[in-house]
């Protein structure tokens, strides 16, 4: 399996050999990078291209590793056993099964996606060593031994908030992505916006990249920010000289609430717009 793009991500040659490397190796895809600069739709788009079924794994603050594996529903099989249900004489079917136990005995290989891995306790990457290094684990419960029928393509995504383990590390394959350039993100644009006008791309992106390069800012727009942006722009029919004036100094940029998500960073943007304006 080779990964080569696709008409739906704009993905750079760094970024492939990325891919291509963690399925020669067999080893998960550590990807990491700012928000909303494509990690979860990386996984998306390869398990598309490849023509894999896409498993999904969304962690939050509260997630365990076990449920990544399976639960035991001692309630229901409880509440079960007072009614005096026939099936709680089989525990099996009490048993909920975890998005890696679906991905270990899918009948086809699977593409399987840990979500922002960061989000959880600091022990959550540990209590998976076993099993994304054998790609097998122990149910206690039905005594069975679950063992991957098919290696996985794992991609497992982090947006840096907290350190992972060395031991962790040392079992994937890393890859960061780093922040588009104006040329590749012209290119990412083209792909959601076909028809923007190139002039209207030129300045936009321009206004962007002066934005997002103000010193001083909190949080830094993303990608994902700038399509929004655009799609507002585009809905609203937005004049060219709104977003920048005739010297090419930084305009009052229209609905930057798409693009800056604090006070701070708003107010720092009108006062350059202000200073700008003063000077002319």
């Amino acid at each position: 399996m080779k990964f080569h793009g696709s008409e739906n991500y704009v993905a750079t040659p760094d970024l492939m050999l990325a891919v291509n490397a963690a399925v020669t190796l067999k080893r998960p895809l550590l990807v990491k990078g700012e928000p909303g600069t494509g990690k979860t739709m990386l996984a998306e788009e390869v398990a598309q291209a490849l023509k894999l079924p896409l498993l999904q794994w969304h962690i939050k603050s509260t997630t365990k590793a076990q449920q990544g594996l399976y639960e035991y529903d001692a309630v229901a099989r409880l509440r079960d056993s007072q009614l005096g249900e026939e099936k709680v004489r089989d525990i099996r079917n009490y048993i909920v099964k975890g998005v890696l136990w679906q991905a270990f005995t899918a009948e086809q290989p699977v593409a399987l996606l840990i979500d922002e891995i960061d989000k959880a306790d600091i022990e959550f990457p540990n209590d998976l060593l076993r099993e994304l290094d054998r790609m097998e684990f122990y149910c206690y419960e039905t005594r069975e031994l679950v063992r991957a029928r098919h290696r996985p393509l794992v991609f497992i995504t982090s947006n840096n908030e907290k350190e992972l383990p060395d031991a962790f590390l040392r079992r994937c394959f890393f890859h960061y992505i780093k922040f588009p350039d104006a040329p590749t993100m012209q290119r990412i644009v083209e792909v959601h916006f076909p028809q923007l006008k190139q002039e209207l791309l030129r300045v936009a992106l321009k206004t962007f990249y002066d934005v997002r390069n103000l010193p001083g800012l909190k949080k830094k727009p993303s990608t994902s920010e700038l399509l929004d942006w655009l799609k507002l722009l585009l809905a609203d029919d937005v004049a060219l000289q709104v977003l920048q004036s005739a010297d090419g100094q930084l305009g009052t940029a229209p609905l930057v609430g798409a693009l800056l998500k604090n006070e701070q960073d708003s107010t720092l943007l009108e006062r350059l717009v202000f200073m700008n304006q003063r000077n002319r």
